[in-house]
């Protein structure tokens, strides 16, 4: 015990020994192409790739320091050649600067504002977002950067799509449960099907907005379920009809959400959306038991908007699929008989007026000769 407590005080101390004669010496890195006075990752490394390593803060939190080599060369910006002090801008030497917070979270918002320098367009982005509104209204938990991308092992955004929900779990725990029992989520993250949305696909990245701070969420939402649901190549996939869009724009409640869209955009609709019936982050198969439109459960459904409605109610409902001989087979007959007959009856009209006027007009051109 006593031989590795001083093991673990003489690493250290050595690693310091090496960073102090190594930074007597200036040396000069290239980074992106250009001379950039600094110092090299290993110099930094030398010190900080042992595990455990850390500092007091002013709050007595703990802040850990250790950078495992390894994890940083792979990833996103140890493959670019990114060095640490492209990041770490106010280190120029050993011992170095105090750092500037009290607390961990104080820290963390100190040094995710690094991130403008080479992601500026990213960055402005995030300016308007939900995470960055309600972090002005003074929510420090509030998500930034390095809490979605992480620090020294940042890799791209789809290595692998499926993380994507885990990662907003963090701090949508609740959310991420009822999204992963989903037909959506059990696809993506149960089978790795990357058609299937995932939270930034309805709810954007880095310029991320929902409900709560966008008025207008609500009321363009059927938008985002038409990117996947009006796309037929997609649809086509899994056997799923484009009507399901095409006849939600073309019944009542559907046309009254669009002359809203068009009409009065910052006005919000009383008029039920997609998420209203099918639900939002539980969204379920519609033959699944717990689905809000499965037969027995819709006249619950529609009781939201209709309270008094009663069992017969949803019967009205056709469904999202245009009538044919197999889907309510009924109105499709009556509605074809009325399509033959209005047209052969007007026409018959028609032709019985014009027979009628023509023999009119030759009686009387008869009569005059």
């Amino acid at each position: 015990m006593e031989e590795s407590l001083k093991q673990s005080r003489i690493i250290p101390i050595l690693g310091i020994i090496i960073t102090t004669i190594v930074l007597m010496t200036p040396l000069d890195i290239t980074l992106a192409g250009e001379e950039v006075p600094g110092v090299a990752d290993e110099t930094c490394l030398s010190c900080h790739d042992f595990p455990g390593m850390r500092t007091t803060l002013a709050s007595g939190e703990v802040l850990y320091t250790a950078v495992d080599s390894v994890t940083h060369a792979t990833s996103v910006h140890g493959r670019a050649g990114t060095a640490c002090v492209q990041c770490h801008t106010d280190i120029d030497g050993y011992p170095h600067r105090e750092i500037p917070a009290a607390t961990r979270r104080e820290y963390t918002l100190v040094m995710y504002k690094l991130c403008e320098r080479c992601h500026h367009s990213n960055y402005e982005a995030t300016m308007d977002s939900t995470h960055q509104k309600s972090l002005a209204e003074g929510n420090k938990e509030a998500a930034v950067c390095t809490d979605c991308h992480g620090v020294h092992n940042i890799q791209e955004p789809e290595t692998p799509r499926s993380n994507k929900p885990k990662m907003c779990a963090r701090c949508h725990s609740a959310i991420f449960t009822a999204y992963e029992s989903s037909v959506h989520g059990a696809d993506l993250i149960g089978e790795g099907n990357p058609d299937v949305p995932t939270c930034t696909d309805c709810h954007g990245v880095h310029n991320l907005q929902g409900p709560s701070t966008a008025e207008s969420f609500h009321l363009f939402s059927p938008e985002i379920c038409a990117e996947c649901h009006a796309d037929k190549e997609l649809m086509e996939r899994y056997g799923i009809s484009t009507q399901v869009f095409d006849t939600y724009i073309a019944d009542f409640h559907g046309t009254t959400v669009v002359l809203f869209e068009k009409i009065a955009p910052d006005q919000e609709t009383n008029k039920p959306v997609c998420i209203d019936c099918h639900g939002v982050h539980d969204m379920r198969q519609v033959d699944d038991p717990e689905s809000y439109v499965m037969k027995k459960n819709l006249l619950g459904t529609c009781k939201k908007c209709h309270p008094d409605a009663t069992v017969n109610f949803p019967t009205s409902w056709l469904g999202h699929y245009k009538p044919s001989p197999t889907e309510a087979p009924l109105v499709y007959f009556v509605d074809l008989f009325y399509k033959i007959i209005t047209p052969v009856t007007i026409g018959g009209m028609v032709v019985f007026i014009g027979a009628d006027v023509a023999q009119k007009v030759s009686k009387k051109r008869g009569g005059r000769k």
